[in-house]
């Protein structure tokens, strides 16, 4: 039998003090293909997974309701999050993957209990930034013109990137998150989106969101998006990022 795969939790958010010797159903939660979500355990912990039969590619749809598995498990305990089409195609191949990962399972568990994600959305509008952002065609034929236009390209990238920097110390500095992972790209509007991920303390997360007004005051020429708390999907280490199955 395949298993569709959405996390790895602690069994015992799940069981208790009981340990289960084999999957249990999580109640009143359906996962991918309408199929219900189990427990399979696996000494502390349990993947959370459902039955899964191989019916082309998985669709759009498919994403959101992984989505909801996982931020339902988030709900009540520390998850691991699998990537998006993760599929182990029999019970063997779960349990290698968990036993050769254990001991990282055990130590992801221990660093990110109790915390969560929370994601950041800032879009530059600084006019000063946009001739930065303004990308000009290179010419056709090498040459001087070339090479100019060559270095001026090379320059508005360096600029770009030193003004996200700024920014993202910024952010950091009024936000005071635990860990954080920034990216940065050009958008269709003539701006700069950064993207940011903030690993916080759950039980900070009020005091988080009480920022945000503060800090879209002192963003001057920003537009800025809060949303979370999130599974701490950014801040996995990169061996459990990527999938232990196949997707």
């Amino acid at each position: 039998m395949a298993w569709y795969a959405y996390c790895i939790a602690e069994q015992q958010a799940f069981q208790g003090d009981a340990r289960a010797r084999r999957p249990f159903p999580i109640e009143n939660l359906k996962g991918i293909q309408d199929a219900q979500v189990m427990g399979y355990p696996s000494g502390e912990f349990a993947v959370v997974v459902s039955e899964y039969h191989h019916t082309g590619g998985l669709e759009q749809k498919a994403a959101l309701e992984h989505a909801r598995v996982v931020s339902e498990c988030f709900r009540t305990t520390t998850v691991l999050p699998f990537r998006f089409g993760t599929v182990f195609d029999s019970d063997d191949a779960l349990r290698r993957a968990v036993r050769s990962n254990r001991k990282a399972f055990l130590a992801s568990v221990t660093r990110l209990k109790g915390k969560a994600e929370m994601h950041l959305k800032l879009l530059v509008k600084d006019g000063s930034l946009l001739q930065a952002v303004i990308e000009e065609p290179l010419p056709l034929t090498a040459g001087g013109e070339y090479l100019t236009k060559l270095r001026e390209k090379a320059a508005r990238h360096r600029e770009r990137q030193t003004k996200a920097r700024a920014l993202s110390v910024q952010v950091h500095k009024l936000f005071n998150p635990l860990e954080e992972e920034v990216s940065c790209k050009k958008v269709l509007s003539g701006g700069m989106l950064i993207d940011i991920a903030h690993l916080i303390d759950h039980k900070s997360v009020e005091k988080y969101q009480n920022r945000y007004a503060g800090a879209a005051r002192r963003l001057k020429n920003c537009e800025l998006l809060i949303s979370g708390p999130w599974p701490p999907y950014h801040f996995m280490p990169d061996k459990l990022r990527g999938s232990t199955g196949h997707s």
